[in-house]
């Protein structure tokens, strides 16, 4: 579910803010557009919004700013500190994407960003379906990620990683659950949702799911 990698978030919480700044450079392309992408996901949402791996709440400020009411969950303690010490009036709650407390009422939007990866495909499979329960017709997944158009692409990104000497970012590819485009597509829609893609780098997605009426 996930919570394998929440001791590498916690390591990660102190030096997080200069990774998605572009200064290193391993992660650069990764963290490309990393403001805009955040905006685009928080302007397609829409009502109360369920926000999962809040981090240090970069996505979270953006969505109070716009008037949306936020419950934010992240698994890790490192991070949930980091976004407690901004004092932004939102919930936020120790959990996952497949297992958190019982929310205070119905949401509009479930939104992620740079998240989702920490899935298997099985278990993302399980998440949408869940989530599919938790929002009304015309309800909204808005998730920001690394993904491929398909498996020939995933490893021609490995290899491409792999002469670049990048060994950390190589490791991460490897090791993490990211999936095709193929893949959520299939997984969205048997779970009654539209879903549409836009590329915002040369790593990210963001991927809009619409239940259907």
């Amino acid at each position: 579910m996930g919570r394998e990698f929440i001791q590498l978030f916690d390591d990660w919480a102190e030096y997080y803010e200069e990774t998605i700044s572009g200064k290193d450079q391993e992660y650069k392309e990764v963290f490309e557009r990393y403001d805009y992408i955040l905006e685009t996901v928080a302007l397609r949402s829409h009502g109360t919004v369920l926000e999962f791996g809040v981090g240090t709440g970069n996505l979270t400020e953006k969505l109070i700013k716009l008037g949306r009411k936020v419950i934010g969950v992240e698994p890790s303690k490192m991070m949930r500190e980091k976004t407690k010490a901004r004092l932004l009036d939102c919930l936020l709650f120790d959990g996952d994407f497949l297992s958190f407390p019982e929310l205070p009422g119905k949401v509009d939007s479930i939104v992620s960003t740079y998240a989702f990866h920490h899935l298997t495909d099985a278990e993302k499979e399980v998440a949408i379906s869940l989530y599919s329960t938790m929002l009304d017709d015309r309800g909204k997944i808005i998730f920001a990620d690394t993904a491929f158009i398909n498996d020939e692409e995933r490893r021609e990104c490995q290899r491409k990683v792999r002469e670049q000497g990048y060994g950390n970012l190589l490791e991460d590819l490897q090791r993490e659950y990211y999936s095709t485009l193929e893949v959520l597509e299939e997984l969205f829609t048997k779970n009654g949702f539209k879903v549409s893609f836009e590329k915002m780098n040369s790593y990210v997605w963001v991927m809009e799911a619409i239940k259907a009426v």
